[in-house]
């Protein structure tokens, strides 16, 4: 007989086994599932639930009965009400292991990939205050009567109200004051803050790295993988401001970055001659309209394409694309293994890519995301009678 599912607000003693990609632990109360935040693998705690569906359930925190050694004291005072950190409570290491394990459990679960091929966690050389760029929210609270200026909250959709970020560049930790010393007419309105890129030309709305620590770390991987290929020509998709291209160009017979970014475009034809980069061109455009005929202008069999689309990943026309061109290499770049592995899995059916290597970078400390390159090379088709 299947045991009776608990109810909202019920309590229970709880064993956490793992922690899964998003943050949470994982425990369990016979069959059923439980998510709880701001835990560590090995930890025996009280939680009391708070959602429930039909295999599963989230819980918070009531109190700790068996702490883990790996566990440490958070230094934000914030951590735990903001959503923005899931892992200022495990020590740096754990939060490296815990991220290795589970890139490569979801590419083992999603796209079929053995978790031996995902390298140990390249660290940030600064755990804290390294990110360059937040958004801070403001919203009324009307129990206060003012506004609450700062970031959405772990449990719901409010703001909390803060006057600093750990994980945030010092520079920016004063611009937030700045905003509170001038707060905006109302609630609802969203501010964005931003340290400039040295030496690189960044329109407003345009992407780049939000962690200078750890960017030259990223460009090695990258032009490790290229390197390593011997690819002669680049098409550098999704290309921003045109950073890859810039960094990789002379490694390159030729390149195209393709944006359809306008702003971002000018911004990387800038970067590019401030460079001294002279062998390539950038297109403004769809990258699933314009990579088509660029994929037929290169030889296939000597060109690399470098992918870092959005979150939600490449369309299937794209992938689609590529798996007909069929170039010497892609690498691709991912804050979200889990679109990842499911492009990597359709770019890799019948054995027309294989994957060789996925490097994680900790591009965000204390928080759920990682950063991805993945490896993946044309596989040759065997010769008749082989």
């Amino acid at each position: 007989m299947d045991s009776p599912i608990p109810a909202v607000g019920d309590r229970a003693r709880l064993t956490i086994e793992d922690i899964g990609f998003g943050g949470e632990g994982v425990g369990r109360m016979g069959e059923f599932v439980v998510f709880v935040p701001f835990v560590a693998p090995g930890e025996t705690v009280e939680v009391e639930l708070t959602e429930v569906k039909k295999r599963f359930g989230r819980a918070r925190l009531i109190h700790m009965l068996e702490a883990s050694p790996e566990r440490v004291a958070a230094p934000c005072r914030y951590f735990g009400a903001c959503g923005g950190c899931q892992y200022q409570h495990l020590a740096y290491p754990e939060q490296l292991r815990i991220k290795r394990k589970q890139v490569g459990d979801l590419f083992e679960r999603i796209g079929g990939f053995p978790a031996g091929l995902v390298d140990p966690v390249i660290p940030c050389p600064s755990p804290y205050g390294y990110r360059n760029r937040l958004m801070i929210r403001s919203q009324w609270d009307k129990f206060k009567q003012g506004l609450n200026i700062g970031f959405i909250r772990a449990d719901s959709r409010l703001v909390v109200d803060v006057e600093e970020c750990k994980i945030a560049e010092p520079a920016l930790n004063e611009e937030i004051l700045r905003v509170r010393r001038h707060p905006p007419p109302k609630g609802g309105i969203k501010v964005v803050l931003r340290v400039a890129a040295e030496g690189w030309a960044v329109p407003a709305d345009s992407f780049f790295q939000n962690n200078f620590f750890l960017l030259p770390q990223l460009v090695e991987t990258v032009r490790g993988r290229l390197r390593e290929s011997g690819a002669r020509y680049l098409i550098d998709a999704y290309c921003g401001v045109g950073f890859f291209s810039v960094e990789m160009a002379e490694m390159v017979e030729e390149f195209v970055g393709v944006e359809v970014d306008v702003a971002a475009i000018k911004a990387a034809r800038q970067n590019a001659a401030a460079h001294g980069r002279t062998n390539g061109q950038f297109l403004a455009g769809r990258t699933e309209d314009l990579l088509p005929r660029l994929l037929g202008r290169f030889d296939a069999r000597q060109s690399a394409v470098i992918l870092d689309p959005p979150r939600t990943g490449c369309p299937p026309e794209l992938l689609q694309a590529l798996r007909k061109a069929a170039p010497r290499q892609i690498i691709y770049v991912s804050c979200h293994p889990a679109t990842l592995a499911r492009d990597l899995n359709v770019l890799c059916a019948e054995n027309v890519f294989e994957v060789s290597k996925i490097v994680p970078l900790d591009m965000f400390p204390q928080t759920q995301h990682v950063e991805c390159v993945a490896d993946a090379r044309w596989s040759a088709p065997p010769r008749e009678g082989a």
